[in-house]
């Protein structure tokens, strides 16, 4: 059996999780890579992406996480990330919707800055959606 750290997803609402873990696997912006006990000291940016992570006494869980950060090290591994839900939370009705009334936004939008935030939050249901439909 893996040797267990410490690892705490944190997102700017709250801490999502903070306990345990074996191995955890984070998107990164250079593409995913695994924490397990002992890692070397390492920071990376996120994409968006699922982070999955295994627990010695429970179930693996998977977490949709975009933007933000982790740091790894010997210790443990943190992640702050701009957006964190759990995957099981996650339906893809309801990102269908927010997808269309985004790209209503995106059409009516009345300035380049407008424009903008739209297609981002556009681009970033879209790898929700995504990420949603691999799992």
């Amino acid at each position: 059996m893996a040797e267990a750290f410490q690892f705490e997803l944190v997102s700017p609402e709250r801490l999502l999780l903070s306990e345990e873990a074996t191995q955890v696997v984070v998107p990164g912006v250079e593409g995913e890579f695994g924490v397990m006990a002992g890692h070397a000291p390492m920071m990376s940016t996120l994409r968006p992406g699922v982070l999955t992570v295994s627990r010695p006494s429970a179930a693996d869980e998977a977490f949709f996480v975009r933007g933000g950060f982790a740091e790894a090290g010997p210790k443990g591994l943190t992640v702050l990330a701009e957006v964190a839900v759990p995957m099981a939370d996650l339906k893809a009705d309801d990102i269908a919707r927010q997808i269309r009334e985004t790209e209503e936004d995106l059409a009516d939008a009345g300035d380049d800055a407008a424009r903008e935030r739209a297609q981002i939050a556009l681009d970033h249901l879209r790898e929700m959606e995504r990420a949603v439909a691999s799992n």
